[in-house]
């Protein structure tokens, strides 16, 4: 049975604010004919259940049949998204652009070249200054179809200036599609692997980065270009755990848009994609003033009327906030606190089940796993854990690796010996088969074995005492420092130590 995360009709009206209905009914009720009411019925049945389910509706609505149901629902879809057409927002670049090409268009089969011509300046100035790449083409390329065929105002120069200015638009759209392309690909291998695992992967990936970096630099005046450039520079360094790199292109990323201030509202994405990334590159260095500053700016744009905009920026603002608070929350090692978040974060999303992908859930499942952990409740840790155990995707394999880590020692805090036995040999075969088995991996694997034989809380703190100088010698090494990033082991191990709560320990850090 199709549920609300499948059925592309029930999202689209979930996805509806009460102005936007309001808007659908005035405008199904001008444009529907008596015979087509039934759309209408369909509507108002599928906005009152909570769940996707057609055998409730059709009993609900007898004149609705079931083999009506398919044309029924693309005919509805196609009304909705007709009356959603009329009340775009008309600060949208995109939005307007398209609709005075239109008007020019239409101006043109009357024969007003003039007066299309004069249209398209305008819409060449509003492409230029919002940096509308394709538009601005579009535009340029109608006006050398005029100048061809029309005795417009082609005398002088303008032909060639004309040609000219649209073989360097040309160029530049070649340069911003190889960047953009580059970034796309190093993300990909990002969501697919997580971060470099060895040397191997260090290498694949920046061979991959060197051969399909253009040898141009994007311009002072090629937003886009600029923008993929540091984007690539970003996702390269951070599979390559080059946090300090990743950095400082997060901050180049973010300083496009703070240069040009009217591109947030262009690009608005892109610019809360920026946000996190530089958030996210604070964390990883642990520098907590620029991250507090960085978190205070993005809590007060999330306020703002263009984090709202609609519901694909809203749930974006949701993701990259609520990631950012969380690892605030680890940062000042305040576990408690964090978890008064999750209530508000599991709310959300469930709000914006149809725009969060899995592999956003599968992050928060971590995260706020960790929390639990963190604040000295294993058993709801593993209990969040288990949802990405059980989850069936090929998605961040590191994270499905650092989650049955993480599940295991979870099992050891609770005491679950006789659990364990089974849990080491099957967690360590599945990181060895994911390539993700590290030294820091292989010494706690060995402590863990060795756990069982240990008599005296004496030995015990040996063990730990002895486990900890281990992995001290290996916190500053490139591929094993990976594993610190997803379980902070140390203070783990110093709480162990201390008998003091990790949450106290990562404070007192």
């Amino acid at each position: 049975m199709p549920n609300r995360s499948q059925d592309a009709l029930f999202q689209l009206i979930k996805s509806l604010d009460k102005a936007e209905k309001r808007n659908f009914k005035l405008f199904a009720g001008r444009n529907t004919g008596a015979g087509d009411l039934k759309i209408i019925q369909l509507f108002d049945l599928l906005d009152k259940l909570d769940d996707y389910d057609e055998t409730v509706f059709l009993k609900k609505n007898a004149a609705l049949k079931k083999e009506q149901l398919p044309n029924l629902k693309a005919h509805l879809y196609r009304q909705i998204l007709a009356s959603l057409r009329t009340i775009r927002e008309g600060g949208n670049v995109e939005v307007v652009l398209h609709e005075q090409l239109e008007y020019a268009m239409i101006l043109y089969d009357k024969g007003l070249y003039r007066q299309c011509l004069r249209l398209l300046d305008r819409v060449k100035e509003i492409a230029r200054t919002n940096h509308q790449n394709t538009f601005l083409l579009q535009a340029l390329v109608f006006e050398k179809k005029i100048e061809s065929l029309h005795i417009t105002r082609s005398i002088g120069n303008r032909a060639d200036e004309l040609s000219a200015e649209v073989r360097e638009l040309n160029r530049r759209l070649a340069l911003i599609g190889q960047l953009s392309n580059l970034s796309l690909q190093l993300y990909g291998w990002y969501i697919r692997i997580g971060h470099a695992r060895n040397s191997r992967d260090l290498e694949a990936v920046r061979e991959f980065f060197q051969s399909q970096l253009p040898n141009e630099t994007p311009s002072a005046g090629n937003f886009y270009g600029r923008l993929y450039l540091a984007q690539a520079h970003c996702w390269h360094a951070f599979i390559g755990h080059d946090f300090l790199v990743y950095y400082r292109n997060a901050q180049r990323w973010v300083d496009l848009f703070r240069a040009e201030p009217q591109m947030v509202r262009v690009e608005t994405s892109y610019y809360i994609k920026g946000m996190h990334n530089l958030l996210l590159a604070n964390f990883m260095l642990r520098n907590r003033q620029k991250f507090e500053e960085t978190l205070a700016a993005f809590e007060q744009f999330a306020q703002s009327e263009m984090a709202t905009a609609n519901y694909n920026i809203a749930a974006q603002t949701f993701i990259y906030l609520n990631l950012s608070r969380l690892n605030g929350c680890f940062l000042r090692g305040d576990f408690k606190n964090g978890l008064q978040l999750v209530s508000e974060i599991e709310a959300g999303l469930e709000t914006f089940e149809a725009q969060i992908d899995r592999h956003r859930v599968l992050v928060f499942d971590y995260k706020i796993a960790s929390l639990y952990f963190g604040s000295g409740q294993p058993g709801t840790a593993i209990d969040y854990l288990n949802r990405i155990i059980q989850s069936k995707t090929d998605l961040r394999s590191d994270l499905q690796c650092y989650a049955r880590f993480l599940h295991l020692i979870a099992h050891y805090e609770l005491g679950n010996y006789a659990l364990l036995e089974h849990l080491i040999k099957s967690v360590y075969r599945f990181m060895l088969k994911m390539e993700n088995l590290s030294m820091v991996e292989e010494e706690i694997f060995r402590f863990l074995r060795r756990a069982f034989q240990l008599q005296t809380p004496a030995q015990v703190r040996s063990a730990f005492v002895s486990l900890r100088e281990k992995l001290q010698r290996a916190e500053n090494s490139r591929f094993e420092s990976r594993s610190f990033m997803y379980l902070d082991i140390i203070s783990w191990l110093e709480s162990k130590i201390s008998g003091r709560p990790l949450e106290e320990i990562m404070q007192g850090k």
